[in-house]
């Protein structure tokens, strides 16, 4: 049974709540979603020591009050919601993907960094929330990962070797970033191999000739990069270079209500950014 819409505003319109609502993802999020017809905030929600406690989300992401003020208990908010959008970290995602499963609510995932176990956790919460989770929500990256996949079936690793290169904000946290994983498993689907064992995300000291069929990753991290990427197909005498550079972490907001807004009325299940833009 679906949770029961908040009334105020547009009786269509998806009501959405943003975790992480005064980091700067979130409130991202919260402009994103006011920007966007027939979506709304309803919630926010922040961790128990935050300062913001209490202030009102709007206010706080330069919108304007809204009436929603930002809270530190996730429950009662979820409980009148349509969807959540999280951005936050893989422990947070993993609790509010079970809260999200209890409300039956549309769950978007942005959150990087997450493990095996994480992602185990987040797929049995699917069973009963409408999931959609990417390492990257921007239609460009998306469209990017598919041209990887094929790019890789169509050239023979006997002759080319692809690696990935990203660079971010010196702020991030986790490496490879999603969005690179999110290529490398787009390139290791076009070769018909795992990504996992195939790839190398290390090279220091004496590390002997590249391995034939292998994913390498390159990471660097500084100033104020949204996200860089690039995937290099190299063989001999000749190189392609397929990448997408974000100026603005607006795109990923956007995609993310997209993705809430196809979710709606979507049978629980794990689903992609692939799904969303019909190019699965």
């Amino acid at each position: 049974m679906s949770a029961t819409p908040a009334t105020d505003g547009p009786a269509n319109d998806m009501g959405l709540v943003v975790v992480g609502a005064a980091g700067r993802m979130g409130q991202t999020l919260i402009r994103a979603i006011h920007s966007i017809s027939g979506a709304r905030v309803i919630g926010a929600v922040e961790r128990a020591d935050s300062p913001h406690l209490g202030k009102d989300a709007g206010e706080l992401a330069g919108i304007g009050i809204i009436n929603v003020p930002i809270s530190d208990d996730p429950l009662p908010v979820f409980a009148k919601a349509d969807g959540v959008l999280d951005f936050t970290t893989p422990a947070s995602t993993v609790e509010f993907a079970g809260y999200a499963a209890q409300a039956r609510i549309v769950h978007v995932i942005g959150t990087t960094g997450c493990s095996t176990d994480d992602n185990a956790r987040i797929a049995a919460a699917a069973r009963h929330a409408t999931i959609v989770k990417s390492g990257n929500m921007s239609l460009g990256v998306n469209l990017l990962a598919v041209l990887v996949e094929q790019a890789a079936r169509a050239l023979d690793a006997d002759d080319f070797d692809i690696e990935i290169l990203e660079m971010h904000h010196k702020h991030k946290v986790d490496a490879p970033s999603g969005t690179a994983l999110l290529l490398g498993e787009a390139a290791a689907a076009g070769r018909g191999i795992e990504l996992s064992g195939n790839d190398v995300r290390v090279r220091d000291g004496h590390t002997g000739v590249r391995k034939t069929g292998s994913i390498g990753f390159a990471t660097l991290r500084g100033g104020s990069v949204v996200g860089d990427h690039s995937v290099m197909l190299a063989g001999t005498g000749e190189r392609i270079t397929l990448s997408h550079h974000a100026e603005d972490r607006a795109i990923f907001a956007r995609g993310a209500v997209k993705a809430a807004l196809w979710a709606r009325g979507k049978k629980p299940g794990l689903y992609s950014m692939r799904d969303v833009l019909g190019l699965s």
